[in-house]
């Protein structure tokens, strides 16, 4: 059974910075991309960026320049360097991963698995 589990969150001022992480375990074939989402109280989950399996790096408007995203393929783990947050950036976290599982015998089908979710908040 496919697993991500993401941390990192925490209460930050305004300005500062925080590291989110989130690792794949299991039963895996290949992951192909990895990013995260986030979801503000009262709002719906939006994407936040998003790191494909060769390494290119997309980013929400919303955090291009502040946000780094990235990926470690040997430990099956992306992270999020978030920095300059602000007060809007207060949100549960979620990683998210397109990946491939292997049941023991071959590849599965493809699937789309979810961290459990870190809160970040951000104090003015």
């Amino acid at each position: 059974q496919v697993q991500l589990v993401d941390s990192g969150g925490g209460l930050v001022q305004a300005g500062g910075s925080l590291r989110l992480s989130c690792t794949v375990s299991g039963s895996i074939f290949s992951i192909n991309a990895m990013g995260w989402y986030r979801q503000a109280p009262g709002k719906q989950r939006e994407w936040v960026a998003t790191i494909t399996g060769g390494g290119s790096k997309n980013y929400a408007d919303s955090v291009k320049g502040r946000f780094t995203i990235s990926r470690d393929n040997a430990k099956n783990t992306v992270y999020l360097q978030m920095n300059s947050l602000k007060p809007e950036d207060t949100a549960v976290y979620y990683c998210n991963a397109r990946l491939i599982p292997w049941d023991g015998l071959k590849p599965s089908a493809a699937l789309d698995a979810w961290g459990q979710g870190t809160l970040v908040t951000v104090s003015s």
